[in-house]
């Protein structure tokens, strides 16, 4: 596979504001937020609980909008929403649909983005194989553990062979052994893809194992965001 540029931006991020509700009520997530992401780039966004981290990441992967700002995604063609499988994206919480099975669950992104249907298994199945769960195809998510249902999850953010990751707290809810394990998946996959990496954690043996580190707080980002890692 051929290294994309490091000098293209798959998104870029300027003066990022988000607001929720309004008056007295209103939430301020995020405050002037300006970061750029590259091919290859894995970066660490660290920051305590409701400093703005989640809401970064979703407007990254385009399934909010800013309040104020811009972002674009020239390295992505423009932006990913409505556009299954450009990001791969790891939630915190189990985020698998329960009536499908392991397989139709890491299928799914790749129907709705327009794969035939032998096509879409088959790449599941290549990817479920990656993250070493081939046993696991045809289990319903009630029937796996915490660890191997956020592999699963896994699984279907990379079998779309995406430019740009986004993990969420991906390791939140696991051990440490099961958190290594997804963080070794994530890294080498994205190794692999020439991807873009972003993973946000609280837990700082996490971030170190990353060569970027974004850090915010209260909204801000106070380091990172243009440094090219």
């Amino acid at each position: 596979m051929t290294a994309p540029s490091d000098t293209l931006e798959l998104a870029r991020c300027t003066d990022l504001t988000r607001t929720y509700g309004s008056g007295a009520a209103a939430v301020h997530a995020l405050h002037g937020v300006s970061c750029t992401l590259r091919p290859g780039m894995q970066v660490a966004l660290t920051g305590p609980s409701g400093s703005g981290k989640s809401t970064l990441l979703h407007l990254l992967a385009g399934l909010d909008t800013p309040t104020s700002g811009t972002i674009a995604w020239p390295g992505l063609d423009g932006s990913p929403a409505g556009r299954p499988g450009v990001v791969g994206m790891v939630f915190q919480g189990p985020s698998l649909l329960p009536p499908l099975d392991v397989t139709e669950n890491i299928a799914l992104p790749l129907l709705l983005a327009g794969c035939r249907e032998t096509q879409a298994r088959e790449r599941a199945a290549a990817a479920l194989h990656d993250v070493g769960l081939d046993e696991l195809a045809a289990r319903l998510p009630e029937e796996l553990s915490g660890g191997q249902a956020q592999r699963v999850a896994v699984a279907r953010a990379l079998a779309a062979r995406p430019r740009l990751i986004l993990a969420d707290e991906p390791t939140g809810q696991l051990d440490s052994a099961h958190a290594a394990q997804v963080v070794r998946l994530l890294l080498d996959a994205a190794t692999l893809l020439g991807a873009a990496l972003v993973l946000s954690t609280h837990d700082l043996t996490i971030a170190d194992r990353l060569p970027g580190r974004w850090q915010m707080a209260d909204g801000l980002m106070i380091a990172g965001g243009d440094d090219p890692c």
